[in-house]
C-alpha cells in the first residue's frame, strides 16, 4: 500500500505518533490485520476496525517476474519509497538495493517516478487516500 501525503499525515496523527517510515508501516499493517475490508466499487476499498477507516483507491499494476522488475529499475537514480507487504518491508532506499532483499517470484509491480514510490507485492497495490473516523455504516462489529 502506498500513501498520499495527506494519508501519511493522518496516520501519523491518529495511529502511530512517529514519523519514521518503518514505524508508520508497521502500525498500518497492524491496523489492516485487525480490520475488515469493504469493497465500495471497482476502484475504492475501505478498511475499518469499527472506530477508524482507511479509504484507498486501487492502482493499475503489471504482473512481472522479479528478473524483469530488476531490469526496469536498474537505471533509476536516487532513493524511492519502496514497499513489499508480504515481507512487511518498507524502506526509503535505492530500488536496485531494495530488490535484492525480495525472493524470486512473480509480483504485481507499480512505480511512480514523480512521487518516487515503488510497490512490489502479490496483490494489486492500493493508494491510501485518507484515514478518518468510521461512518455509522462502517461501525458494525468486526469479527476477530
Amino acid at each position: 500500500m502506498l500513501l498520499t501525503r495527506h494519508a501519511e499525515s493522518r496516520l501519523i496523527k491518529r495511529l502511530t505518533k512517529r514519523r519514521r517510515l518503518e514505524r508508520l508501516y508497521s502500525a498500518l499493517w497492524e491496523f489492516l490485520d485487525r480490520s475488515r475490508r469493504i469493497d465500495v466499487n471497482e476502484r475504492v476499498v475501505i478498511f475499518t476496525d469499527g472506530r477508524k477507516s482507511l479509504v484507498c483507491a486501487r492502482l493499475d499494476c503489471e504482473r512481472l517476474p522479479l528478473d524483469e522488475i530488476k531490469k526496469r529499475v536498474e537505471n533509476l537514480k536516487g532513493t524511492y519509497r519502496c514497499v513489499f507487504p508480504e515481507g512487511r518491508l518498507a524502506k526509503e532506499t535505492a530500488p536496485a538495493k531494495f530488490l535484492s532483499e525480495i525472493p524470486d517470484g512473480e509480483y504485481c509491480f507499480y512505480i511512480n517516478r514523480e512521487k518516487r514510490s515503488l510497490y512490489i507485492g502479490s496483490e494489486e497495490p492500493l493508494l491510501a487516500i485518507t484515514f478518518r473516523p468510521a461512518k455509522r455504516s462502517e461501525r458494525e462489529k468486526v469479527e476477530s
